[in-house]
């Protein structure tokens, strides 16, 4: 499969579109000043006890106070207090050892947090869901750091290794040689892109994820809730660390210095692929230039028409999204209703597996396919919807068809569902559905030069206004320009513009700036 990742960077925000074969599949925005992403860690000061939720709310500085449940603290929460509560107390010349730290007990599944936080208490959380709509982040106690082959976890000595690895042999081999590096009183999980990888790079990545944590301790040191005391990865280079591998081919970029930033972390996590990293330089927008800009306005919005005149009409609301499935006029005469149902549930089965990735869609997702009533055909859906979802890095679950042709989907949401409005005001009416009658435009357009002229003293005037009222106004000798000319005793030109509808027009002043009426 041909990857390429697309990224647009303004003054404001960086957009990134990764496109397989081709084919836009995820669209990613992040917000140059963007707080509370996940993976940051902050230290924050527990606002409020319920007992009632077994949860705590906490301030970490953001206007709504975050979340934090009983079974999100982790099981090594009260190490990680004891190990703040020193590190707050330190000095930098005194900071606490983690080789020479002494673990709490692991708490239990079933207890209480009142047993383990109080009110005003400060402790060290980390970002485990974005701010949604009116909610506060989502946070855990439960601190790790992501790399490119290993995920570190302090205060644990286990070592878990990716169930997608399957040989015996790489599992025992991977677990020897992290067992061998791996400091005291760290706990390692391997990822899958670890298998068949050598110690040396295995090592790297453990160092650097240790002296992530190392730079934690050492800026936890007279800290004072609340506080960010470390950042996670800005986004672009989370998707390049999590999906960098052989199929990738292209890496555009549309600005130099974060074309010079990719190329060193590239270079950090495969040298290897160091050349595909392109600096864009075009006429036009790089999402124009590349198709994005096109494939984004048919992609989102309430109805997205498939290829073969099969649609789909997505719904959101505050509970769950809904997606339901039309043939639309794709129907085969020579089949029957059952296959021409299967035929059309399939190729709509590819468009929403990418649709939940495109649109970054979270929570509970509700498909009303075509009915089918052969019990083969409804496992046949079924399994080509999971094989299509085995793309999808985000977690989910998928239940079989019901009896009433329903599938339901949840999948995790981290941060707010992508959502762009395609639908623009027309220009004409503004939103109203109402325009003024078109014989009465010239006296509208001469009743605000007269204001202009006369009331705003304004010295000139430019109109730029649609070519056909452009050659009315032309048109003759002593034609209807020419008369406001005399009439006003200032100079009035025009200028024709086709992308202007039919009753639009602008006022500019004789150093070029429009006049907003």
């Amino acid at each position: 499969m041909n990857k390429e990742l697309i990224i647009n960077s303004s003054s404001s925000e960086v957009e990134i579109a990764l496109l397989e074969d081709k084919f836009l599949v995820e669209l990613h925005k992040e917000r140059n000043n963007n707080n509370y992403s996940v993976g940051d860690v902050y230290l924050g000061r527990v606002k409020k006890i319920m007992p009632g939720l077994n949860a705590a709310f906490v301030d970490v500085g953001y206007e709504k106070d975050a979340f934090l449940h009983y079974l999100d603290l982790g099981p090594q929460v009260l190490s990680l207090i004891k190990y703040t509560k020193a590190g707050l107390a330190s000095t930098a010349e005194n900071l606490p050892r983690m080789d020479q730290f002494e673990l709490e007990a692991d708490i239990e599944k079933t207890g209480k947090i009142t047993q383990v936080l109080a009110s005003n208490q400060q402790v060290l959380i980390q970002i485990a869901k974005e701010p949604i709509s009116t909610k506060g982040p989502r946070i855990s106690s439960e601190i790790s750091f992501a790399g490119r082959f290993l995920v570190l976890v302090p205060f644990s000595n286990r070592i878990s290794i990716s169930q997608k690895i399957k040989s015996v042999e790489e599992r025992n081999r991977l677990k020897r040689l992290i067992q061998s590096i791996k400091p005291k009183n760290f706990g390692v999980i391997i990822r899958t892109v670890a298998e068949n990888k050598k110690v040396a790079e295995l090592d790297t990545d453990l160092r650097n994820l240790v002296e992530k944590w190392d730079l934690l301790t050492r800026k936890i040191v007279g800290a004072k809730a609340p506080k960010k005391i470390i950042s996670e990865i800005d986004r672009t280079s989370v998707m390049l660390r999590d999906l960098m591998n052989e199929s990738f081919n292209n890496i555009y970029i549309n600005d130099a210095t974060l074309f010079e930033d990719i190329k060193s972390y590239i270079r950090t996590i495969a040298p290897d692929k160091i050349e595909i990293v392109k600096l864009f330089k075009g006429p036009k927008p790089i999402f124009e230039q590349l198709g994005i800009d096109k494939q984004i306005k048919s992609s989102f919005g309430k109805t997205v028409t498939i290829k073969s005149g099969v649609y789909l009409i997505i719904e959101h609301t505050e509970a769950l999204h809904v997606i339901d499935v039309n043939s639309g006029h794709r129907v085969k005469k020579e089949n029957s209703q059952e296959i021409n149902a299967l035929e059309v549930n399939l190729e709509s089965a590819v468009e929403i597996a990418r649709q939940l990735r495109l649109r970054d869609m979270g929570g509970i997702i509700v498909i009303d396919f075509i009915d089918m009533h052969d019990g083969k055909n409804r496992r046949t859906l079924y399994q080509k919807l999971k094989d299509e979802m085995e793309k999808d890095h985000a977690k989910h679950t998928i239940l079989p068809p019901s009896k009433f042709g329903l599938v339901q989907i949840t999948r995790q949401r981290v941060r707010p569902e992508m959502n762009i409005d395609i639908l623009e005001k027309c220009p004409v009416c503004a939103g109203s559905g109402e325009i003024k009658p078109s014989i009465i435009i010239i006296d509208e357009i001469e009743n605000n030069i007269r204001y202009l002229l006369h009331d705003q003293n304004e010295k000139s005037l430019k109109i730029t206004l649609h070519p056909f009222i452009h050659a009315y106004l032309n048109k003759g000798f002593i034609s209807t320009i020419r008369k406001w000319n005399w009439k006003y005793k200032k100079r009035i030109s025009m200028q024709a513009m086709p992308s202007y509808t039919f009753l639009e027009y602008h006022f500019f002043n004789d150093q070029g700036e429009e006049i907003k009426m």
